[in-house]
């Protein structure tokens, strides 16, 4: 009976060191269960995120809803029904870009803002475009998409833009249209 005892004690034992050692560490795996791939992990409505440098507010984007893809290993955040994004400049003036749809890229801080974008600047110039990235890293807005850029003077076509944020630096790329030239 002694000898039944401590062979099963042996087995026992055995089998707990077996199981020790084939285990792996798999919590990253037990998270995804219940979790398809192509949902989102999280939903907010009224979403506002602050973009700040040194204390200072750079940027603010706001939305009615934000779907998280943070799951995903290149994480986003997904903004179907449209986004505001506000670039603050140095003087804290403030100028906005408005567009249907936006994606926001974890790694990169890459904004891509699609459908309808229209950019007012604090001179209230305004750029219409289908597609326009701002670089939060940067402080950069820029498309290889048509763009129009209206002044108080001028109404100019192109083929892109590129600008900083405060538009010191902005240019209309591959320009047409009317352009008003001082002699």
């Amino acid at each position: 009976m002694n000898t039944l005892i401590n062979y099963t004690k042996s087995t026992m034992m055995g089998i707990a060191v077996l199981v020790l050692f084939t285990c792996k560490n798999n919590f990253s795996e037990v998270k995804k269960i219940g979790l398809s791939e192509n949902e989102p992990i999280g939903i907010a409505d009224t979403f506002n995120l602050k973009y700040t440098d040194s204390g200072k507010l750079k940027a603010q984007l706001t939305s009615p809803k934000m779907l998280d893809f943070s799951n995903r290993e290149f994480a986003y955040f997904e903004f179907p029904e449209g986004a505001l994004l506000d670039v603050f400049d140095e003087n804290n003036q403030k100028s906005t870009v408005q567009a249907d749809y936006a994606i926001v890229y974890n790694k990169t801080n890459l904004i891509d803002m699609q459908g309808n974008v229209v950019l007012t600047t604090t001179k209230q110039d305004t750029l219409f475009a289908q597609q326009l990235y701002y670089d939060q890293n940067k402080e950069w807005l820029f498309t290889n998409k048509p763009v129009t850029f209206k002044s108080k003077r001028d109404l100019i076509n192109g083929k892109g833009f590129d600008s900083n944020s405060d538009f010191t630096r902005a240019e209309v790329l591959e320009i047409d249209g009317i352009i008003t030239l001082d002699e």
